[in-house]
């Protein structure tokens, strides 16, 4: 089998492409036939040991995966050489083959093609757990995203209309918001990349006159940074803020407007969720097929790389260049 391998901390440059013996599966264990693996923004992280989870080295950066099993480990029930499966890894997905826990691995519709099944789990679940669980958003409500031509803010456009939300996506290019819009979203606010005391106003000031004079009822923020302030102050009177992800960097919040809106600053992390929760997350994935095969949500992969190009795949995903979701291809 051949990784692409994380030897030592640092960016995607200092990834190696390696040859590795075959794995064997050990008990409770599926081995996979990668075809495709998603890129997600915590890939830039964990090889700069900056993530929340840091893996002992060597190891393959790649969350999520989709592929064809080809071996069973002992004790193995319900699965099949051959079947065709969509698997949350947290890392190792950037590799040809991979070893992971059966109660892992998600059997794929026949209709969902690998790209789609590797580009849909991290993405699709973080937007859905955010939407339907932490911020129950309801039809008639208004939802605002930060950073919305991303992966999880492309899923989070097309799962606030499949809610029957009013979505406004704000983005930092007028190219992303042709793309927003393409994806179904209501209205775009441009925001400059550089975000001072005056910009933060003018964001703010944006926000209400789409959201309306109360202000929006639902902020999705996988941005962070001084983005987070004004969206904050747009919030509507028991607003939901949810904290999504800190690409422009961790913000410091104001609290008393949180008192001052009644509103709820509410923590979405999913793949704690996923572990801590797992019959909810086995409701919610079951939502999302259903979802899927209604054409109401589709991943829009914007760019693909082969195995051997996958510090480009991680340089385009960390400079804020993705539309959409990326993926590795290993066909």
């Amino acid at each position: 089998m051949k990784a692409m391998l994380s030897t030592a901390v640092g960016g995607p440059e200092t990834l190696e492409l390696t040859e590795l013996p075959d794995p064997e599966p050990k008990k409770g264990e599926l081995i996979v036939r990668v075809r495709a693996a998603g890129v997600n923004f915590p890939d830039t992280l964990m090889i700069r040991d900056l993530y929340q989870m840091k893996p002992p080295r060597p190891f393959a950066p790649g969350g999520e995966i989709a592929g064809d099993v080809v071996a069973i480990g002992e004790g193995v029930s319900g699965f099949e050489v051959g079947d065709r499966v969509l698997a949350l890894t947290g890392h190792g997905g950037f590799a040809t083959h991979l070893g992971l826990k059966a109660a892992n691995a998600i059997k794929i519709p026949d209709a969902m093609p690998y790209e789609d099944a590797a580009c849909f789990i991290f993405t699709y679940g973080t937007s859905h757990y955010a939407l339907k669980d932490r911020a129950q958003i309801q039809p008639g409500e208004s939802l605002l995203i930060l950073g919305a031509a991303g992966g999880v803010g492309v899923a989070a456009i097309e799962l606030g209309k499949a809610a029957g939300a009013k979505v406004i996506a704000a983005v930092s290019s007028e190219e992303k918001g042709e793309f927003c819009r393409q994806v179904g979203a209501d209205e775009v606010i441009v925001y400059p990349r550089k975000m001072d005391r005056d910009a933060q106003k003018v964001l703010s000031g944006e926000i209400k006159k789409l959201a309306g004079p109360d202000g929006v009822d639902v902020v999705y923020d996988a941005v962070g940074g001084d983005y987070a302030e004004p969206a904050l102050r747009s919030l509507a009177w028991k607003g939901r803020f949810l904290v999504v992800g800190f690409p422009a960097g961790i913000p410091k919040i104001p609290l008393n407007l949180t008192l001052l809106k009644g509103s709820q600053i509410v923590g979405v992390f999913w793949g704690a969720h996923v572990f801590r929760e797992p019959q909810a997350h086995a409701e919610n994935m079951g939502d999302l097929f259903q979802l899927y095969a209604t054409g109401k949500v589709k991943p829009q992969i914007s760019a693909r790389f082969l195995l051997t190009d996958a510090p480009a795949a991680l340089e385009m995903m960390q400079d804020r260049k993705v539309m959409g979701k990326v993926v590795i291809t290993l066909d």
